[in-house]
């Protein structure tokens, strides 16, 4: 966030890419949040949207816009795509047969669903319809969808029967992926509904493991899903030993980063 005392005057082509990496590390961001960063008004913003999405490079959604790679005809290059296969690889080292999972959804929890062996047996539990059909790939995996109205914002479903399911299971895992991750902010991010669903997700899980790249860290959205002592595992790209988790492992000695 840039300092309320130093306005800085982008040119449109500088707002472009900042918008574009801003939606891409972030999968979706709202107009409020991208005129702030960037010190011009909503409608600057707006039309520099209508313009990327114009330009194929992004999509626009209600009060934002989102990354192309999390949509569901999307056949584009995932942001920060070997991080994200890397970050599915360790987290595959958190199954075992016969687990009981409930999982989210976007473009790290893809990743992770695409690497499961077909060889092991699990019930997964999911919000996401995306998630539901890709996990139709694999033979061993028993699919239970937890159904509801469908947010155009994260693609989850987020009517009250999906709390109502919720709170009537236990899994063993939650894996999520997020949109920000915080030491003071926990993890985060910027629609009601959603964030609300994954607080139920939580509720409903004996553990949580939460998938972010490394660049995710230290940035926090506008609503609050959980501190990061509610949180169990966090997979990231780099080593456990990374400097850039070191400060973590001493404000939350709980949490185990693989």
């Amino acid at each position: 966030m840039n300092n309320d005392n130093e306005l800085v005057n982008y040119t449109k082509e500088e707002r472009k890419n900042l918008i574009l990496k801003e939606i891409n590390l972030h999968t979706r961001v709202s107009f409020e949040t991208l005129s702030v960063k960037l010190c011009v008004s909503e409608d600057t913003v707006r039309r520099d949207i209508n313009e990327l999405e114009s330009e194929s490079l992004l999509i626009k959604v209600k009060g934002g816009a989102m990354t192309k790679a999390y949509h569901h005809s999307s056949s584009n290059q995932t942001y920060a795509g070997e991080s994200k296969q890397t970050i599915a690889q360790k987290t595959l080292g958190l199954l075992h047969d016969g687990m009981v999972l409930l999982i989210g959804g976007g473009t790290t929890i893809r990743e992770f669903i695409r690497l499961i062996p077909d060889t092991l047996n699990l019930t997964i539990f999911t919000v996401t319809v995306l998630s539901a059909v890709e996990l139709l790939d694999k033979p061993n995996v028993k699919i239970i969808m937890i159904g509801g109205s469908i947010s155009s914002y994260s693609q989850m479903c987020v009517s009250g029967d999906v709390y109502n399911q919720l709170a009537n299971i236990k899994v063993d895992l939650l894996i999520l992926g997020t949109n920000a991750l915080d030491i003071e902010g926990g993890f985060s991010d910027s629609d009601w509904e959603t964030v609300q669903v994954k607080k139920a997700m939580i509720q409903a899980s004996e553990k949580t493991a939460i998938l972010t790249i490394s660049e995710k860290l230290d940035t926090v959205l506008k609503m609050k899903i959980a501190n990061l002592s509610e949180v169990d595992y966090v997979v990231t790209e780099v080593d456990p030993d990374h400097e850039k988790l070191q400060a973590y492992k001493k404000a939350v000695p709980s949490l185990v980063f693989i």
